[in-house]
C-alpha cells in the first residue's frame, strides 16, 4: 500500500504526527505552526527520528489565518520566508489533514479568566483557517481535535459545534451528527493522565460509504482498539530520584534547588528551581498522602493552607500532589507557569515534575529530547496530544481504509 500524505495544521510539537509517523503507513509532507520553539522541535524531531532530509522546509512557520501566503509562499519580517505548501507538496495528492485548533477560547478554564468569557477571542474562528485549507487540498479525511469545551462554547450567540459542523458539510464532508459522541477519555487508551479529548472525523463525501465510515469509527474501531489504564506510578517511577539539595547551586547562571541525574542517556529530567517554602509545602502535602492521613485532600484545606502559608487569598486550591496508583490530572500547558498543581508523588523528593515526567505522562517517548527553554518545554507538551492516542487514531484510519477497499 501507498504512502498516505499528511498535512500537520497547529502542529504544536508535533504530538500528532508523533503517532501517525509511528504508525508506518503516513507520510508527513508538511506541518504549519506559528510560534518558533515548537518549529525547532518540529525540525529536529523529523530529521533525527523519522529522516526527513528536508525537515527545514516541510515545517512551516507562519500565521495559518494568512492563508492566501502560507499556500503559495511569503517573505516575512517576523516569520522570515518559506516557498509555501503548494511548492511542498509539489504535485503529490495530500490523503489526510490532521490538527486541532488552540483550545484556549473553548477551555472552560480560558472562559473563565477572560472577562468577556472569550467571546472576543480569534481563536473561536481558528477553524475557519483549518477549513481553507481542507478546502483547497479536498483530503480524502481529516482529523480535526479539541477540548470538551468546546462543546459548551457560543462566542457568537450559536453553538460553536453547529457552525463548525455547517461549515464543514458544505465543504464537502460528513461528520457525526453529534458532538457529545466525539469525547474520548484518553485514559482508556493507556494515557496516564484524565483528558478528555473531541475528536471530529470528516470523511469526503465523494465515498458513498461515508456516514457508514464514521459510524463504524465512533462505534466499534476506536472502542476496539482501547487498553489497560496506565497509572503515573507505571509511568514515572523507573525515572532517576531527584532530591533537594541542603544549599542550593549554581551552574552556567542558573541556580539548581534540586540534585542532577548522571545518566546521560535521560533528557529533560532536571527540576525547576523551589525555593525552601516550596520546598516544604510539597513535602507536607506528598506525605499526608502517603501516609493515609489525607489531611490536605479537600479543595477547602487546601486554599486554606495556601492562604496560611503564602498570606494571599485564592478562589481555587494551587496544590495538587499526583497520587502513583492513579491517572494524573491533566498536563496543562499552565505548567510552564508553575507546578504547584503538579507535585511529585515522593514526599522525599519535594519537588514538581520535570520536563520528561511530564512528557511521560503525555506519552512521549523518551528518545523526544526537548530543546529551548524548559518553559517552552512544558508549555509545548501540555498544548500536545498525547502520541500513544494519536497512534491509535492513525490505526483506526489505517483499518478504515483497509476495510472498505478505498481508494486514495
Amino acid at each position: 500500500m501507498k504512502k498516505i500524505n499528511t498535512i500537520d495544521l497547529f502542529a504544536g510539537c508535533g504530538g500528532l504526527m508523533e503517532g501517525f509517523e509511528k504508525e508506518g503507513s503516513f507520510n508527513t509532507v508538511a506541518c504549519v505552526e506559528w510560534e518558533k520553539a515548537p518549529c525547532q522541535n518540529l525540525v529536529k524531531r523529523l530529521k533525527t527520528k523519522w529522516r526527513h532530509k528536508n525537515a527545514e522546509k516541510e515545517v512551516i512557520r507562519f500565521d495559518i489565518q494568512r492563508t492566501d501566503e502560507l499556500i503559495n509562499g511569503y517573505s516575512d519580517d517576523e516569520y522570515g520566508s518559506s516557498v509555501g505548501l503548494n511548492n511542498i507538496v509539489d504535485g503529490k495528492t495530500i490523503h489526510l489533514i490532521i490538527g486541532g485548533p488552540p483550545c484556549q477560547a473553548y477551555s472552560l478554564a480560558g472562559r473563565i479568566r477572560d472577562e468577556n468569557g472569550m467571546k472576543n477571542d480569534y481563536r473561536n474562528y481558528l477553524f475557519e483557517s483549518y477549513l481553507r485549507i481542507v478546502d483547497y487540498y479536498k483530503p480524502n479525511f481529516f482529523v480535526f481535535e479539541n477540548v470538551q469545551g468546546m462543546l459548551s462554547a457560543s462566542p457568537n450567540g450559536i453553538p460553536i459545534t453547529d457552525e463548525i459542523k455547517s461549515a464543514f458539510n458544505r465543504s464537502g464532508y460528513d461528520v457525526i451528527t453529534d458532538f457529545n459522541d466525539a469525547v474520548f477519555d484518553l485514559t482508556e487508551y493507556g494515557v496516564p493522565q484524565k483528558r478528555k479529548r473531541i475528536i471530529i472525523l470528516g470523511v469526503n463525501m465523494k465515498y458513498n460509504c461515508s456516514q457508514s465510515i464514521i459510524n463504524d469509527f465512533y462505534n466499534t474501531i476506536l472502542p476496539n482498539l482501547k487498553c489497560d489504564k496506565v497509572t503515573v506510578g507505571q509511568a514515572i517511577s523507573d525515572l532517576p530520584k531527584l532530591y533537594p539539595l541542603k544549599n542550593p547551586i549554581k551552574k552556567n547562571g542558573k541556580t539548581f534547588s534540586h540534585s542532577e541525574i548522571t545518566q546521560k542517556n535521560i533528557h529533560n529530567h532536571v527540576p525547576r528551581f523551589h525555593n525552601e517554602r516550596d520546598i516544604k509545602i510539597f513535602h507536607l502535602l506528598a506525605k499526608d498522602i502517603k501516609t493515609g492521613e489525607n489531611q490536605f485532600t479537600t479543595t477547602s484545606k487546601l486554599k486554606t493552607l495556601y492562604n496560611d502559608i503564602i498570606g494571599k487569598e485564592s478562589n481555587v486550591h494551587k496544590y495538587y500532589v499526583l497520587r502513583m496508583d492513579e491517572q494524573s490530572n491533566t498536563i496543562p500547558a499552565h505548567l510552564y507557569k508553575d507546578g504547584l498543581r503538579h507535585i511529585h508523588p515522593d514526599p522525599e523528593q519535594m519537588r514538581s515534575i520535570t520536563v520528561r515526567e511530564a512528557a511521560r505522562l503525555q506519552t512521549f517517548d523518551d528518545d523526544y529530547e526537548f530543546i529551548d527553554g524548559m518553559m517552552h518545554q512544558y508549555k509545548m507538551i501540555g498544548n500536545a496530544v498525547p502520541p500513544k492516542f494519536s497512534f491509535i487514531l492513525a490505526k483506526a484510519i489505517k483499518q478504515i481504509i483497509n476495510k472498505y477497499g478505498l481508494e486514495l
